[in-house]
């Protein structure tokens, strides 16, 4: 082997011990930085005061009665739409068998912008009109309308909902009604609107 050949192995070994001893120890900058989130879901709390939505006896055709509920959003999300779903059972007199005529189909809601002028009515139907009604469309002739100006229920606010429920005197015979009663259940659903960039 040439001297050359000897001087040249020397070298390459020589590097080759040195990248092995030198390869795990060299130097560099170096910083880190960390972000962490945090994601709460809000609340819709939708209450409605009183529970109770009327409790009258002895009506008579042509009688009427005003009544207003508190809508409270005791949560933190906004209410864009409220749906109301109603349901009733009617009680007939002991002893009477079923009426063919359904006593809700004589029971008018109006429902009110205020309570002092009951001309100013947003939305007039039957309670059997409404319990047939699909609440979205309940939402848009009665609480679209109430809430435009709000543009809903913001989170911690409470808007006062007018009601008027009236047994209609249809000027015909109506005693096949006399003696029955009507249990009345509203549920009323908050919706929140559309997503945003918070």
């Amino acid at each position: 082997m040439g001297i050359k050949t000897k001087l040249g192995l020397g070298i390459a070994s020589a590097a080759l011990g040195l990248s092995l001893v030198g390869g795990g120890t060299y130097a560099y900058f170096n910083d880190k930085a960390e972000a962490a989130s945090s994601f709460a879901a809000g609340t819709l709390d939708l209450n409605a005061v009183p529970t109770e939505i009327v409790n009258v006896k002895d009506m008579k055709p042509g009688d009427w009665m005003n009544r207003t509920f508190k809508l409270q959003n005791d949560g933190t999300v906004d209410i864009k739409k409220v749906l109301l779903t109603t349901e009733y059972t009617v009680t007939n007199k002991e002893g009477e068998p079923s009426n063919s005529e359904d006593l809700g189909s004589h029971i008018k809601v109006n429902f009110l912008y205020n309570a002092d002028k009951l001309n100013d009515v947003i939305y007039s139907t039957t309670l059997a009109e409404l319990k047939d009604m699909d609440p979205n469309a309940v939402a848009s002739n009665v609480f679209t309308p109430l809430f435009e100006k709000k543009k809903g229920l913001k989170a911690g606010t409470t808007d006062d909902l007018f009601v008027q429920f009236e047994f209609v005197d249809n000027g015909e015979d109506q005693n096949q009604f006399q003696g029955d009663s009507l249990q009345l259940k509203w549920t009323f659903d908050g919706r929140q609107g559309d997503g945003q960039e918070l």
